[in-house]
Formats: structure tokens, sequence, C-alpha cells
């Protein structure tokens, strides 16, 4: 599978992000996704097959790179990319697709692994200032019961205390061999009003990609389970941002 490559722009202090814009003539507001990688630093692209996929749907999707190894635990490219998403939504959104305007007041937060578990905090968590707050989130076979570096708080007790102030999407492999579904299964338990979709694939196969041991990284699926796993996270990405 050949994802083209899409456009990078700065977001802060030399990091970058992916644009992948919709298609040419998508009627706008296009919504916009901001899109986390895992726990390896600068990935974004292992994620682009899946922010293809979804910006095909008529998003407007930016992943950025972010580094988890960093004594912050990347809290602050985390939030910069944010800030960044907020600010330029508009602009990349206007420019997307043709439309008459931005997706800045439908903005999207997803994560896949460790970037679940940091998007799925930081857009519940009660402190999370209006301004950056998404209208939705999305979190891809995430682990929520351990503290995030964006809020110091685990996700899965806060949820069971109090209810979510955004709509919360949940997405995750029923083979997961690095992050077990009975944690997606647990978050659902806690906030039963969640979006749940549980696909027949493992952790790499969720955002339509495949471990490779030779280069020791997830590289772009060419089995079609994955790749129709992939799609089907594309669509709950899409669906989150009010496109069906």
């Amino acid at each position: 599978m050949t994802t083209p490559l899409p456009e990078s722009v700065p977001y802060a202090d030399g990091q970058f992000l992916d644009v992948h814009r919709p298609p040419a003539g998508t009627p706008g507001p296009v919504p916009v996704v901001l899109l986390w990688h895992g726990s390896g630093s600068d990935e974004r692209d292992v994620l682009r097959p899946l922010a293809r996929a979804a910006a095909d749907l008529g998003l407007l999707v930016l992943v950025p790179d972010w580094r988890p190894h960093l004594p912050d635990g990347g809290r602050a490219d985390l939030l910069a990319s944010l800030a960044h998403a907020r600010r330029a939504a508009a602009e990349f959104g206007g420019a997307g697709g043709g439309g008459d305007g931005g997706g800045g007041e439908r903005l999207v937060l997803a994560g896949w692994s460790l970037g679940a578990k940091e998007a799925v905090g930081l857009a519940t968590h009660p402190d999370t200032p209006a301004d950056l707050r998404p209208a939705a989130v999305v979190g891809i076979a995430g682990r929520y019961d351990t503290p995030t570096a964006t809020t110091g708080e685990a996700t899965l007790p806060a949820l069971a205390a109090r209810p979510s102030p955004v709509p919360l999407h949940l997405v995750h492999g029923a083979a997961d061999e690095v992050v077990d579904v009975a944690h997606a299964r647990e978050l659902r338990a806690a906030a039963p009003t969640a979006s749940y979709l549980e696909l027949p694939t493992d952790h790499a196969g969720v955002v339509m990609t495949a471990y490779s041991p030779e280069a020791r990284r997830c590289l772009p699926a060419t089995a079609p389970a994955a790749v129709h796993a992939g799609r089907r996270t594309a669509l709950a990405i899409a669906a989150a941002a009010g496109v069906s």
C-alpha cells in the first residue's frame, strides 16, 4: 500500500507535523483532526496510512512528531501541537477542500497507543482550558489506568467518578498483544456513554500498519485484514468529527 507524502510544517521548536488534506472539492467547513502517534519518539510517519484514509473521508488530519522520552514525557510537544492545531485550523480547513471556512470549531483529538492515553486524558480532564479542549476525542489502542504526562491523572478512575465533558470514542484490536483490549473494555465500563469499536486485529493493524521486526517499527500494511481494520478506524474518526 503506497501512501502519498503529506505536506510537513513546523509547529514548535524544530518539531514538525504532517498535513493530510481532504480531496479537492470537499465541501467546507472541513473538520480538523489532530492525531498523536505512540511511544516511539518522532514517529509521525507511522500514522500516515491511517491519516490518509481519514483525510480521504473529508477531514483535514494533522499528525505531529512528539518526544515521549523527554523528562516531561512529551507534555510540551503535545500541548504545543494542540495549540497549533487550534490556531491553524481555520487556515488549513479553508485550504483543504475549497470549502467556505475552517474547522476550528470542530477539532477532534485522537491518538494511538501512548498517544491515545494522552489524548483521552487531556480531552476529558476538567482543568483543560476551554480554548484547548477538543469537540470530541478518539482513543485508539490505548491504556488508561496510569497517569498521563499532560495532566498527571489516570483517566480510568477519573471517568469512573465523573462524566466525560466531551464525546469519547474508543477503538481497540481484539488481538492486541501490546496493549490488552481489556484496558479499552474497562474504560468503556467506566464511561458507558462512550462509543466503542473492537476490531479483529492487533496493535499495529488497528492503524493500518504491520510491525516489522527487521525495521523495528510499524510499516504500512499490505494484508487485506489490516487494511480493512485501519479503514474502519478511519471511519470511527470521521464519525467523531461528524462526517458520515
